[in-house]
């Protein structure tokens, strides 16, 4: 059976969820040039978007479970600091009592119910958005989503600035 010049087996589809659930505030600086920019906050709002051939219902993945996925990322960034723990730029220690964080003359003390410590390489846009895609798929697999091919996460950090990260969904 053809549909638009592809097989039904074949056929591409895209679903996206955004909203007020998969918002979040949290305080960051990124570095950049030898530089770090002073510690402040944004109100960020994420996108993602699957893409994938229709499951025997008829659909790719319920707005609602991905939604929820996403939305439990967001929660846990939510009103906390975000720590880039692979930055090279950044000497970052978990001390008993929390993180410190050197950059240069400037060390900032944080408690650790205030952080959120991420495997990436900078605090910026582009970073979180893979790592939320990646964090994503994770569990998108793990509910066994298999039939996914890609997926497109968009963070944006101010109105009119965003970055996106857009990856294959490899199921092998």
């Amino acid at each position: 059976m053809q549909h638009n010049g592809h097989s039904a087996n074949q056929a591409s589809y895209r679903v996206r969820v955004s909203g007020d659930a998969l918002r979040f505030a949290a305080a960051h600086f990124a570095t950049f040039g030898g530089e770090a920019e002073p510690l402040h906050g944004h109100n960020y709002a994420v996108a993602v978007e699957v893409e994938g051939g229709l499951t025997p219902d008829s659909w790719v993945i319920d707005f609602g479970e991905l939604r929820a996925v996403a939305a439990g990322l967001c929660r846990r960034l939510d009103h906390r600091f975000i720590l880039p723990t692979r930055n090279p730029h950044l000497a970052v220690a978990d001390t008993e009592d929390g993180w410190e964080v050197r950059f240069g003359e400037r060390c900032y003390r944080f408690p650790r119910q205030d952080v959120v410590p991420l495997p990436v390489e900078n605090s910026t846009a582009e970073c979180l958005a893979r790592y939320l895609a990646e964090e994503v798929v994770r569990e998108l697999l793990a509910r066994g989503h298999l039939h996914l091919r890609s997926l497109r996460v968009e963070v944006e950090e101010a109105p009119g600035q965003s970055a996106a990260y857009e990856a294959s969904v490899c199921t092998d």
